[in-house]
């Protein structure tokens, strides 16, 4: 019973870890990324028009529609430069309130009556060493053209603008140094992009469902372009998590079998041990199913309880960590500074069934055996 319920509990407890990072990883991605984003199926760019972005908009559920201009730069402030992602974005990017909460420094916006800003990754701010309080020197941007063959003039290969650096975003290590949001106006001038965009990307209504948006925008909008929501943009990462997921959950589960053998064992000592039992209760009058059934409810008695204990040691488990994070993640520079946990239902649904099977395969033999005993002594 304590072999079942110390399994049970250490399936719940690692499948509610890997719900938390699976959450945390959401959370973390939806700051950044947009619930839905369109994209060409063909191609790098697509043209848009204000015919394309009303029809889009005059989709049910759609609050807010982005426009996106994002390709590689190169970035130069004072003596110190980097390459990383530039992200053209309309202005109405604020209105969609994704970075709101992330932004450790400066004052989030994309323009204002004395000009237009750049809000980027902390990992980028610590590569250039720029302080948005105290910047006098602005952030220059180039991008590379695609020159001609012959081209002798270095001026010719890029193209070069200036901005103000506006506001510092820290979300995720990877996000932080590889991205800058700038207006996107100032991006499609400094690629000569005109009407292209590389992507648009929408807010949904909050009493919206998601699903459904998709599925009308793709209706509207044809075969031409992609709709993914944002766990589709990342489907890989997401996929990866599910699989290790399952094998764990299958590894686990395995571990539950093994401890359930001891079941196995004591329910066939016990039909070994109680023959003469047996013949007092055939005696009585019983039949071979109810030798059957005592033998199958004392197995299930073992590993229910085992179980249902087990089930309440991993929730209390996994209740403590969530509220006061007794298992840090020890690593300084950690996005949390705990293991995050999640419990879902679901879960605790799974786990109770491969208990209730396992019980009934390990139980079975042994109450075959003593009905088979029971049979022989009623001879």
């Amino acid at each position: 019973m304590v072999g079942v319920a110390f399994s049970t509990a250490a399936l719940i407890i690692v499948l509610s870890v890997f719900n938390g990072f699976e959450g945390l990883l959401r959370s973390l991605n939806n700051a950044f990324d947009p619930e839905i984003k369109i994209e060409a199926r063909k191609g790098k760019s697509f043209a848009t028009n204000d015919e394309l972005l009303k029809s889009i908009k005059e989709v049910s559920g759609v609050q807010l529609v982005t426009e996106v201009i994002e390709d590689y730069a190169y970035f130069r402030y004072r003596d110190a430069d980097v390459i990383a992602t530039m992200k053209g974005v309309s202005d109405n990017f604020i209105d969609q309130h994704r970075i709101d909460d992330h932004i450790v420094d400066g004052q989030l916006k994309l323009n204002d009556s004395l000009g237009s800003y750049a809000i980027m990754g902390r990992g980028i701010q610590y590569a250039l060493s720029i302080s948005v309080k105290e910047s006098i020197a602005p952030l220059q941007v180039f991008y590379i053209k695609n020159a001609k063959g012959g081209q002798i003039d270095p001026s010719k290969l890029y193209s070069l603008q200036s901005i103000q650096p506006g506001a510092i975003f820290s979300i995720e290590k990877n996000i932080d140094e590889n991205y800058v949001l700038l207006p996107i106006e100032f991006v499609k001038n400094l690629m000569n992009y005109g009407d292209r965009r590389t992507s648009l990307e929408i807010k949904v209504n909050p009493n919206s469902d998601i699903k459904t948006v998709q599925a009308s925008i793709e209706k509207k909008l044809g075969g031409n372009f992609s709709v993914l929501t944002n766990e589709e943009q990342h489907k890989d990462i997401f996929r990866l998590l599910k699989i290790e997921k399952l094998f764990t959950f299958i590894s686990l589960a395995l571990l539950i079998l093994v401890g359930s053998i001891n079941i196995f064992f004591s329910l066939m000592m016990l039909a070994l041990d109680k023959k003469k039992d047996i013949s007092i209760l055939s005696a009585m009058g019983a039949h071979a199913s109810l030798i059957k059934k005592i033998f199958l409810a004392e197995g299930a008695l073992i590993a229910f309880t085992g179980a249902a204990l087990g089930l309440v040691l991993g929730g209390a488990i996994c209740w403590a960590q969530d509220q006061f994070g007794f298992v840090g993640m020890g690593m300084g520079n950690a996005i949390v500074s705990s293991y995050p946990v999640e419990m879902k239902s679901v879960d605790f649904l799974s786990v109770s069934i491969v208990v209730v099977v396992i019980t009934f395969l390990i139980s079975f033999y042994p109450a075959r055996l003593a009905s088979r005993s029971f049979s022989i002594e009623q001879l």
